[in-house]
């Protein structure tokens, strides 16, 4: 496993390099090939908020985790564990889907499945015209209206885009190539 770091606005320590190595390097017992792993480690402090984010790029698939907390040891903690799980359920999905076996249910109990396309239901369908707009346009409505997200036809490109907020505050978006 090839783990590349990434510190910004501090300066690590060679036991907090070293901790993190040793945390990540622990992934690799849940991957099939781990030898074909590409890890990007970008650690880094805002004030008194830790941040973590991961990329991780395996053969099949890509797993990405971001964490934050107060102290970086905490969040180098929280970061692997949500990696970890993330590993862990790609793989039993994978494997289930080999075997094509399920597990055995209990009498008088709903499976998960069911439980979850149950709760998936679509109450209505609106139509939409989306209004021309530019990117610094869209970015202000998004502030003023306080939406997630605003679908918007942006006039420099002629297509349908999607601008996001992020878990940061900031802005995301989304162009569709087509």
């Amino acid at each position: 496993m090839n783990i590349a770091f990434t510190f910004k606005n501090f300066e690590p320590s060679n036991h907090l390099k070293a901790y993190a190595n040793r945390r990540f390097s622990k992934l690799g017992r849940f991957l099939l090939n781990p030898e074909h792993v590409e890890m990007q480690v970008s650690l880094s402090v805002d004030n008194f908020r830790h941040k973590a984010e991961i990329s991780l790029v395996t053969d099949n698939f890509t797993y990405s985790a971001t964490e934050q907390s107060e102290d970086m040891y905490a969040t180098v903690d929280l970061i692997r564990d949500k990696l970890k799980a993330q590993i862990i359920r790609s793989t039993e999905k994978l494997q289930k889907k080999r075997k094509g076996t399920e597990k055995p249910i209990l009498e008088g109990t709903i499976p998960l499945e069911e439980i979850a396309e149950s709760e998936r239901t679509i109450f209505g369908v609106s139509d939409f015209v989306p209004q021309p707009m530019d990117l610094d346009e869209a970015a202000m409505q998004l502030d003023a209206l306080d939406y997630d997200f605003l679908v918007f036809l942006n006039t420099e490109t002629e297509r349908v885009n999607i601008m996001y907020r992020r878990k940061d505050n900031n802005f995301g978006l989304i162009d569709p190539a087509y």
